[in-house]
């Protein structure tokens, strides 16, 4: 018989050392981890060099919007001229949401693929300066996509189509 009281003093002291263990655990858990659920704030960037350089080299008017407010933050730029000429700018819209503009010479439907992360055409079209634009409705992005003679324009991103035609709305080619 003593050798299971000898047993039984062995278990119980690891059913309490694993209680002592879980109990600073969960300790560590909620006063050293950091539990932010928000966002990273994205760094504002300035496209002003990329915008003026992508319009002297793309066969086609690059767009960019004027008239945003400051709400609307600028967070990524991109030009590349080959294989195909491709403009990219991406912005944090003030909801919090991604809204990018992308312009591409490449094959449309290959691009608006892309571009769009796989979005479906839908029938429905909105007039936005005096142009028809086409509705994709997609699981990860919405877009509205501008096919025009040289290049294809989509406005992309998680925003609604309200933050999306706002940023359409905004654009000027040049």
């Amino acid at each position: 018989m003593a050798g299971t009281k000898g047993k039984q003093q062995t278990v119980r002291g690891m059913v309490l050392s694993l209680g002592v263990i879980g109990l600073v655990a969960g300790i560590v858990y909620l006063f050293f981890i950091p539990h932010d659920d928000h966002a990273p704030d994205l760094k504002r960037v300035d496209y002003r060099v990329e915008l003026i350089t992508a319009r002297r080299a793309a066969a086609y008017p690059v767009a960019a919007p004027e008239g945003l407010s400051e709400s609307w933050k600028a967070t990524s730029v991109r030009y590349e001229g080959d294989p195909y000429s491709a403009w990219h700018l991406g912005f944090q819209d003030p909801e919090g949401q991604y809204v990018a503009i992308e312009q591409s010479t490449q094959k449309p439907q290959a691009f608006i693929d892309d571009a769009s992360q796989g979005a479906h055409a839908t029938k429905v079209t909105q007039s936005i300066g005096g142009r028809t634009w086409q509705r994709y409705t997609g699981g990860r992005y919405d877009a509205l996509v501008l096919r025009d003679k040289g290049a294809t324009t989509v406005v992309t991103g998680t925003a609604s189509f309200a933050q999306l035609t706002k940023m359409a709305e905004a654009l000027k080619a040049g």
